[in-house]
């Protein structure tokens, strides 16, 4: 948080929320809590039963007894008495968990496939160590110190728990080098590698700007300012904000981004706990760089916690409109807290609600109930048709103009787009979820980079074209890994099969950057969004 910003209270600034769908981290707070005589001796006897109980485990049950685990496994039990998001984690599953927030993580800096039970470097990522020592795309790993890992049935999480590890820490790796007869032994000294949470920015036209975050790291704030500088620079006056499917992350970097579209002392979120200290209330307190230029958000079923407190804060404030589907429903703030031998208690302290005053928490009373909501919404065609969602007129709110918003489950949208079955192909879904679609353009990319590079990213997106026999060539790879053809599928989906690929293609070659503007181009969402900019000029900001 910049230091200038003082009116936000630093403890509630540094706390996470955190998405039980995906895995999140936080700030450590403070875990000493005060309370009164008769709750601390209530919460004493209970102690003391429990430690009764395990240690006549420990001394008198007849078999052996894991002890540690069984202390596990009541903890995460008592949880699940509470709400879906208080969590525990394990010391030893605790920095995975909180890798994705922290916008680093330590290894070898590659981005891998297994293809035909062979690791393959699909890149060697820029900067990082692989690169460093001269690993290169298509490179099949097939000894891991010393150790045979090809052929044996090794899983993405296997590479990832060999080829991870402390900054400054070596490994060996020996690869097979197409065109190479020996094998290549390279010694490799891990590092920090990079994660980024700002998937892309581009400009969709001369005025249209684009940012897709995934979701909200550490380093999401420094990524957005550096996105939306660069869009201002190229003459964006309106933006595209995609946060669908982005399940969360740190509160205060939603706060932060929030902050550079709303003017000074416009409310951005508050929140309220058991206890006062998680009580706060937090504005916008800078000038933003993108107060009044249009801007249109856009979430669906999958935006949740952070992101859910961007769209309300915009959506309550009148700044923006909001495009989509109705979001996730989490609003409950957990603070992570580390106990005594490393591992974390993630505890919900408090709910945190939208300026208007709403809370989107959808209930949890029903833990069943709560788990199955996605596919309920679903059943009942709320993705579908915006009709079939009904909102209690109790938890009916205003925001800044007066324009009615609801709470009580998740954010609806300002412009309802439903789910786009047309543009869909389960032929094409089997083919990516068996690495069909990955290893044909992994070995398409391999004969033909230069070819590629050579053509430069603006001539790929205009003229490139997968053509038929590319996919071919895609549906007899898919037929050697167990997809059964499906050609009425692929003839009536020609365009969307094309379409993929090619934007496949250009991950490989020129990263997010260059897949999203294709990809997008099937993002019905966005599409619908791109049209609506003459909807968000009538938003009266006169009252901001």
């Amino acid at each position: 948080m910049d230091s200038e910003n003082k009116k936000n209270s630093r403890y509630q600034i540094s706390l996470p929320i955190i998405l039980a769908i995906g895995l999140a981290g936080g700030i450590l707070i403070g875990a000493t809590f005060s309370d009164s005589p008769k709750v601390q001796n209530d919460l004493g006897d209970n102690v003391q039963k429990f430690r009764e109980v395990l240690t006549l485990i420990d001394r008198s049950y007849v078999d052996e007894v894991d002890m540690d685990g069984l202390v596990e496994n009541a903890i995460e039990h008592m949880l699940t008495e509470l709400d879906p998001h208080s969590a525990y984690i394990s010391a030893k599953d605790r920095i995975v968990a909180n890798e994705e927030l922290q916008g680093n993580f330590e290894g070898i800096g590659i981005e891998f496939n297994i293809f035909k039970d062979t690791i393959v470097v699909v890149t060697p990522l820029s900067g990082g160590p692989s690169e460093k020592v001269g690993l290169k795309s298509g490179d099949r790993i097939v000894k891991i110190d010393g150790e045979n890992v090809a052929g044996v049935g090794f899983t993405n999480e296997d590479v990832r728990k060999n080829l991870k590890g402390p900054k400054n820490s070596l490994v060996m790796v020996t690869v097979k080098r197409p065109g190479t007869r020996d094998l290549l032994d390279y010694e490799i000294e891990r590092d920090k590698i990079p994660q980024f949470s700002v998937d892309a920015h581009y400009m969709i036209d001369d005025a249209i700007g684009y940012i897709k975050i995934s979701r909200f790291s550490a380093t999401t704030y420094d990524e957005f300012k550096t996105a939306l500088v660069d869009l201002k620079e190229k003459g964006m006056t309106k933006l595209v904000l995609d946060l669908q499917s982005n399940p969360g992350g740190y509160m205060n970097r939603a706060v932060e981004i929030t902050d550079e579209f709303l003017p000074d002392k416009q409310k951005i979120v508050y929140t309220k706990g058991k206890q006062k200290r998680y009580d706060d209330e937090l504005y916008a307190e800078r000038e933003g760089l993108f107060e009044k230029g249009d801007l249109i958000v856009l979430v669906n079923e999958g935006s949740a916690s952070a992101s859910e407190i961007v769209t309300g804060a915009l959506q309550d404030n009148d700044r923006a409109l909001v495009v989509g589907r109705r979001t996730f429903g989490k609003g409950l703030v957990q603070a992570p807290i580390d106990l005594t031998d490393g591992s974390e208690l993630r505890l919900t302290i408090s709910r945190y609600y939208t300026p208007s005053g709403r809370s989107i928490q959808k209930p949890y009373d029903d833990r069943e109930d709560y788990a199955k909501d996605m596919m309920v919404r679903y059943e009942q065609g709320e993705f579908f048709s915006a009709d079939s969602i009904h909102f209690n007129d109790s938890l009916k709110y205003a925001t800044r103009t007066g324009r009615t918003v609801y709470g009580g489950g998740g954010i609806m949208p300002d412009y309802f787009v439903p789910l786009d079955t047309m543009n869909a192909s389960a032929y094409l879904n089997r083919l990516f979820a068996n690495n069909s679609a990955q290893e044909f353009t992994f070995k398409y990319v391999a004969e033909n980079k230069e070819k590629l590079e050579a053509m430069g990213y603006e001539n790929f997106y205009k003229n490139f074209t997968v053509s038929n026999s590319m996919l071919d060539q895609l549906v007899s790879i898919g037929q050697t890994n167990g997809a059964k053809p499906d050609l009425s599928d692929l003839n009536e989906n020609r365009d969307l099969f094309k379409l993929q690929i090619k934007a496949q293609i250009a991950r490989q070659i020129w990263d997010n950057q260059g897949f999203y503007p294709i990809y997008n181009q099937t993002n019905e969402v966005l599409q619908q969004a791109i049209k609506l900019f003459d909807e968000s000029t009538k938003l009266d900001r006169t009252k901001m």
